[in-house]
């Protein structure tokens, strides 16, 4: 059985219509961007497809992102979690909004455990203890107390080497 002409035209243009919408929702779906992973404590480049005015952080306690220029952004991993990015232009329209995962480096960081108590340490190449969220009280108190002094000592070196430098 043949269809008359306008009705097999009408089908194929609602046909046509709707691959056409299918198209265009898949196209959106592939403008999401993918997770961003970031490992705590380190920093990775975000380069957006146009310049931002204003960026959001969803929470700023996980992530942190500063503008080095128009469309570069340096993401710091601060705290373990999930978070989002949103960048807007100067019309305030989203260039971006893209979920930030941030995680531990699982490939230089080895756990011990005592008991229910966690210490951890970063082990490139060798081990030396870490500050990571979720050891030990005391381990992780030492361990700040170590590197705080360790960076005091390193500050009045530097400037004794400074003062030393402008008496000559």
């Amino acid at each position: 059985m043949s269809l008359p002409l306008s009705r097999s035209l009408r089908l194929a243009a609602k046909v046509a219509g709707f691959t056409l919408a299918a198209t265009v929702a898949l196209s959106a779906q592939r403008a999401v961007a993918e997770d961003l992973i970031v490992k705590f404590d380190q920093s990775q480049l975000l380069q957006l497809p146009r310049p931002a005015a204003e960026v959001i952080i969803g929470n700023p306690s996980i992530a942190d992102v500063a503008i080095q220029s128009g469309n570069l952004l340096v993401v710091t991993g601060k705290s373990f979690g999930i978070t989002n990015i949103i960048a807007l232009d100067v019309e305030r329209k989203v260039i971006q909004d893209q979920r930030i995962i941030v995680r531990r480096d699982e490939v230089r960081v080895v756990n011990v455990y005592k008991s229910t108590d966690r210490f951890s340490y970063n082990c490139v190449p060798q081990c030396n203890p870490t500050l990571m969220p979720g050891d030990s009280d005391i381990f992780f108190e030492r361990t700040l107390q170590h590197s705080q002094k360790k960076n005091t000592y390193s500050e009045g070196a530097a400037e004794r080497a400074s003062a030393g430098g402008q008496a000559n």
